[in-house]
């Protein structure tokens, strides 16, 4: 890991901090059993994964990704610093090598994501009743008045481009019916021209009181979901402010992630609660 600054103690970047395609090259190296290399099960043994755990992650498809998601869930010491150690020790160093470029440029962009949040705010010139704004967040959305004061929104909707029928529906269900709720859709009340992750960062912390993650086996895939959640999350720690809710409308094939676990979920794919899955879901939104 050369190529990372010397700086920078791995042993301190939360394993968060590597996105789903480094973890699926892991389980690319690491799912096939090897006659001559050691897989995944010597690395969840390293883990400190029990022997029956081990044996029950072996009836998943994908092993490798199992037990990242599970260390990093159940362990407090799950960091790159600490994967790359145990892969070290499992004599895998040709996966930390291959890997090397991908894991720096991760955990770069998990760095600065984490400076940008401790940044302190920036003073502008003029002092008014309005939220303080620098001149790139002046006007994100189609209603924004540069002038005035920023729109506001009841919830950001996180989702990605195959699920957009659904968010359909929710506009149809949410805002043009008697529950007159007003969300943020990316595609259709986002500006372009600015920074994705800027504006995606203004919009959750600054101008939606929630956030709705449409999860799915899509969204599972998907950077922008994974920041988007990821930035929420870190706004309520421990789920105090019930400000993200996890919604599911189909069937996923992927396990739920873990990340998502101590949340209720909005389950749509359940037939009995089907008919007051939107009155749910709007009670939630208006809360103040």
């Amino acid at each position: 890991m050369a190529s990372i600054d010397s700086k920078v103690d791995l042993w301190t970047i939360p394993l968060v901090a590597l996105n789903i395609t480094v973890r699926k090259k892991l389980g690319l190296y690491l799912n096939p059993k090897n006659a001559v290399a050691e897989d995944w099960r010597t690395v969840a043994e390293k883990m400190g994964f029990s022997y029956l755990e081990i044996t029950n992650f072996e009836n998943s498809k994908n092993p490798t990704h199992e037990i990242l998601k599970n260390w990093q869930a159940q362990r407090s010491e799950a960091s790159v610093g600490k994967l790359l150690s145990i892969l070290t020790e499992a004599e895998r160093t040709d996966v930390v090598e291959d890997l090397s470029a991908m894991i720096d440029d991760d955990v770069r962009k998990y760095i600065e994501f984490m400076a940008k949040k401790e940044d302190p705010p920036i003073q502008v010139p003029e002092v008014d009743s309005c939220v303080p704004r620098t001149p790139e967040t002046l006007g994100l959305t189609v209603r924004d008045d540069p002038d005035g004061i920023p729109e506001k929104f009841d919830a950001f909707i996180c989702y990605c481009q195959s699920d957009f029928p659904f968010v359909h529906e929710m506009i149809r269900e949410l805002e043009q019916t008697e529950y007159k709720l007003k969300l943020c859709v990316f595609d259709r009340d986002v500006l372009p021209g600015s920074c994705v992750w800027t504006i995606t960062s203004e919009l959750i912390e600054k101008r939606c009181k929630r956030m709705v993650a449409v999860v799915s086996d899509e969204y599972l895939e998907s950077d922008a979901c994974d920041f988007q959640t990821k930035f929420a999350l870190s706004l309520c720690p421990g789920a105090r402010s019930k400000r993200l809710i996890p919604v599911i409308y189909k069937p996923m094939s992927k396990s739920f992630p873990s990340i998502l676990r101590f949340l209720t979920v909005c389950d749509f794919t359940r037939p009995c609660t089907q008919s007051w899955f939107w009155l749910r879901l709007a009670r939630a939104l208006s809360l103040p």
